[in-house]
């Protein structure tokens, strides 16, 4: 073999030996690479929340500090400022939080002294106030002061009797609100509600009350206004009053309810049923039942509030003194 062929296998074979050299340490390269990355989640950054730096950070400093799995020798110059980075960025956000947080509470406690706190009703207060539950916001002032004043307050003058049952006969056609804003123009047409008055007005009488449209009375309200007046008139002659005749039918004492809720309050009962069928023998009218317990509620011969309304105990008791006849 001549010094030339020796030559140029020689140098093929240098070449050979490097060529697997750097097989072999690309191929470790890439097995550390990915060793690497199973160890460091460098891809977690890309989120840019606190959170994920900081649980980096964190694994950074404990998988560094594994010699199980590596040694310090074989940590890259690349790794090691990475990790330095990390650590930094997440030190100067805890930073940061901190300081929000305190210059936060340092502004409440800047704000509130000058902030008045507005003064809230005592439960008291509240529990003085509280009507039954068909009293709502929107309801009309004149419905609310009848509420307040007269429902279930026990009646015993004829006169208000009278009127209490023609009232009461009107919510045929109309509401409570609607009747009591008319109410002492409907007084005033019937004299007060003056049985005596009332039972001698004649057909001119009942024509004007029926054409008068402040009113609004149909013809048949008000001859039946009239036609009951003079039944009225017979039981006075028979009973001594109205009142004495009415009040009998409960033992001269309210009936007490407590009911909690409206649902239980009723529209009927078996004694306002009874009322009814004697009040139309004597030649009442528009006296049904339901009509009937209405008057007794309005007159307080029933105390229908609810057990927290404040009304109910005031009416309570004024239905446990003595009967008082007037």
């Amino acid at each position: 073999m001549s010094k030339q062929n020796v030559k140029k296998h020689y140098a093929l074979e240098k070449h050979r030996e490097k060529e697997k050299t750097r097989s072999k340490n690309s191929s470790t390269n890439f097995l550390l690479s990915k060793h690497w990355k199973k160890i460091y989640p460098i891809g977690l950054h890309k989120t840019g929340s606190s959170l994920s730096l900081s649980s980096l950070s964190l694994t950074l400093s404990q998988t560094s500090n594994d010699s199980s799995i590596t040694d310090s020798s074989s940590i890259t110059p690349l790794d090691q400022k990475i990790s330095l980075a990390l650590r930094l960025i997440a030190s100067s956000r805890e930073k940061k939080e901190v300081h929000s947080t305190t210059s936060n509470k340092n502004v409440a406690r800047t704000v509130s002294p000058a902030r008045s706190p507005s003064p809230s009703p005592s439960p008291s207060e509240e529990e003085f106030m509280r009507r039954c539950n068909w009293i709502t916001s929107t309801s009309d002032k004149v419905y609310v002061q009848f509420h307040d004043e007269c429902w279930g307050v026990p009646v015993y003058d004829d006169h208000q009797l009278f009127e209490l049952l023609a009232l009461c006969g009107m919510l045929m056609d109309f509401n409570w609100t609607e009747i009591l804003k008319r109410r002492d123009q409907i007084r005033e047409a019937f004299g007060g509600f003056n049985a005596n008055h009332v039972a001698k007005m004649g057909e001119s009488e009942i024509e004007e009350l029926t054409s008068n449209t402040s009113l609004n009375l149909a013809e048949n309200r008000v001859r039946c206004i009239v036609d009951n007046a003079k039944c009225i008139v017979k039981i006075v002659r028979e009973f001594g009053s109205f009142s004495s005749y009415m009040w009998n039918y409960v033992n001269y004492k309210p009936i007490i309810n407590r009911f909690r809720h409206p649902r239980n309050v009723p529209l009927r009962t078996p004694k306002a049923e009874t009322i009814s069928k004697d009040l139309l023998k004597k030649g009442f009218r528009f006296v049904g039942p339901v009509i009937v317990y209405s008057f007794m509620q309005a007159a307080g011969m029933t105390i229908d509030h609810l057990v927290d309304c404040f009304r109910h105990k005031d009416c309570v008791n004024l239905a446990e003194r003595p009967w008082r006849h007037v």
